[in-house]
């Protein structure tokens, strides 16, 4: 049933006010991505002045590199994982418009729910951030010890996180905060599969990309397939 929803997500590809979504959420996405990776890279710079010599990069100098097309491409293999605090972020910020556009093509019986202030969805999104951020570093310890494991690791880490937030963000629209929380318990093996399925391509550069649309429409026929089911 999961790939069931995850291939309605991508059968809405035809539809020209989803692939307008797309397009944006593709556009902030790459914003998103472009921030955090000038973030690292300035931070670098903070503690490290001057140049950095990396592996198969050579010398790294902060503000040219991060201009230089030699930079895009460093960002392209680092959004293998700075694409988990991106599609956290997404969340708070474009999850509504994604959701409505898979409703308005396939749930258009049902009413428009209320918006979510963006001050709450603000708030809830930065919360998250800082809560994938404190426990992938955490999680760095277990890919030193079972290093042969740590992409099991990553993606069932952050398939729990992400999947348990895309879909309680989601819900919340429809049926409010504590009920949302409360189908999530219910349903938290299914929901965590989604999640896991929606972290692997994450770790694909360009493709990881476009998972913060198609997961939350995902996600959006994953709450709606649970809803009807529970009714």
């Amino acid at each position: 049933m999961i790939f069931t929803d995850f291939a309605k997500a991508l059968g809405q590809w035809s539809d020209p006010k989803f692939r307008r979504v797309v397009f944006i959420g593709l556009g902030l996405a790459i914003a998103l991505l472009f921030g955090i990776y000038a973030f690292f890279v300035g931070m670098i710079g903070w503690f490290l002045p001057g140049t950095l010599t990396l592996p198969w990069v050579g010398e790294v100098t902060w503000l040219h590199d991060l201009l230089s097309w030699g930079s895009i491409l460093i960002m392209v293999v680092m959004s293998m994982f700075l694409m988990v605090p991106v599609a956290s972020a997404f969340t708070g910020l474009f999850l509504d418009d994604v959701a409505v556009a898979v409703e308005k093509r396939h749930y258009s019986h049902l009413p428009q729910p209320p918006r979510i202030p963006f001050r709450e969805a603000l708030q809830d999104s930065l919360n998250f951030l800082g809560l994938m951020v404190v426990a992938n570093l955490f999680a760095l310890i277990l890919y030193a010890i079972f290093n042969i494991f740590a992409p099991v690791i990553f993606w069932s880490l952050n398939g729990f996180l992400l999947g348990r937030e895309y879909f309680q963000m989601v819900a919340m629209r429809r049926i409010g905060r504590t009920a949302a929380r409360q189908l999530w318990r219910q349903n938290g093996l299914q929901i965590w599969l989604a999640g896991a399925l929606m972290a692997m391509p994450l770790s694909i550069p360009i493709v990881n990309l476009f998972v913060p649309v198609f997961g939350v429409a995902t996600f959006t026929h994953l709450f709606h397939r649970i809803s009807r089911d529970h009714s």
